[in-house]
């Protein structure tokens, strides 16, 4: 008897330390991800909206022109620097952290993609005022559709950039992928999950591997800023991954796509894998669709081609 409540301590005060290891594991994991602060700007605004702030940006005059960043735990609206400077001499230009996001609040929700469609509606409603352009990245380019198809209020011309595979949208909750956005939130063991995840080495691998045509044009200072961004907010980032591993993001949007009678040009950087089936498949949807390939460039021409990117969107809006 007393070798078995021996035996049942013992067990408890490993466990207990196992707990307390993986607490300042990821406390010290938080801090040195913040240290930098290189997501600190020193213009913009949050949006109080119903689940919660949202950080964005208003620059020049003009149209209207909003900007939404690929949906990730790491992306953030940083992914348009290199050509906000030239569209904000033409535009009104806004940018946003999408809730979850950078800057913006990181609720502990499950992530839908109607979620953003109310985002996007209440955006444009209560801060931009009247209806909009609007430029997406990959992921995001389905919550423009899906807005559009809610009302046509909202937006006006429309520009997706290396949009979603619509196979992939096309996808919904299963077992499997209810058990991973489970153990994603699972207290202290999910914020280490979520935390190796997005582990720096694993952020620049987004970066060489699957962002940029040439990885050497990947900014120090980007990556950092991208490292930041999914673990501000005491990592409850770990949320929007959840949600996107578990499938509750995504949204059949083929519906959509062939209802809407917006203005739409989808492009796409030639380095992307399948992007000329997508983007056939976009068009094949709805023929008023424009397209156009962006050479020697991957998922962020935004980023690694902007001004052939620049001269798309002049020749568009």
């Amino acid at each position: 008897m007393r070798k078995h409540k021996h035996k049942l301590l013992t067990i408890s005060i490993l466990i207990s330390l196992s707990v307390i290891a993986i607490h300042i594991i990821n406390k010290l994991i938080l801090a040195s991800a913040t240290l930098k602060n290189s997501l600190k700007v020193k213009v913009g605004n949050f949006y109080e909206w119903r689940f919660g702030n949202i950080f964005y940006t208003k620059q020049g005059s003009g149209p209207p022109l909003l900007l939404i960043h690929d949906l990730s735990p790491s992306g953030n609206s940083e992914e348009w620097k290199s050509v906000v400077s030239a569209l904000s001499q033409k535009y009104t230009v806004y940018t946003l952290d999408l809730l979850g996001c950078g800057r913006s609040d990181k609720a502990k929700i499950t992530y839908t993609n109607f979620l953003y469609v109310q985002l996007m509606t209440d955006f444009v409603k209560d801060i931009i005022g009247q209806k909009t352009d609007v430029i997406a990245s990959g992921l995001s380019g389905s919550f423009v559709v899906m807005t559009c198809a809610n009302g046509k209020d909202t937006f006006d011309k429309i520009m997706l950039i290396n949009p979603e595979d619509l196979a992939i949208l096309n996808q919904s909750p299963s077992k499997r992928s209810k058990i991973a956005k489970y153990l994603l939130e699972v207290p202290l063991l999910g914020t280490l999950i979520y935390n190796i995840i997005t582990a720096k080495p694993n952020v620049e691998l987004l970066f060489t591997e699957k962002y940029l045509y040439n990885p050497f044009r990947a900014e120090q200072s980007l990556i950092d800023t991208y490292y930041e961004a999914a673990h501000t907010g005491n990592s409850n980032g770990k949320y929007l991954l959840s949600s996107i591993n578990g499938k509750y993001i995504y949204c059949n949007i083929a519906h959509g796509l062939k209802s809407i009678d917006n203005s739409i040009f989808v492009v796409g950087g030639q380095a992307k894998e399948n992007i000329h089936e997508t983007l056939a498949l976009y068009t094949s949807l709805n023929p008023s669709v424009e397209q156009e390939i962006i050479p020697a460039a991957k998922h962020f021409p935004q980023l690694e081609t902007p001004e052939q990117l620049l001269e798309l969107i002049r020749i568009f809006f």
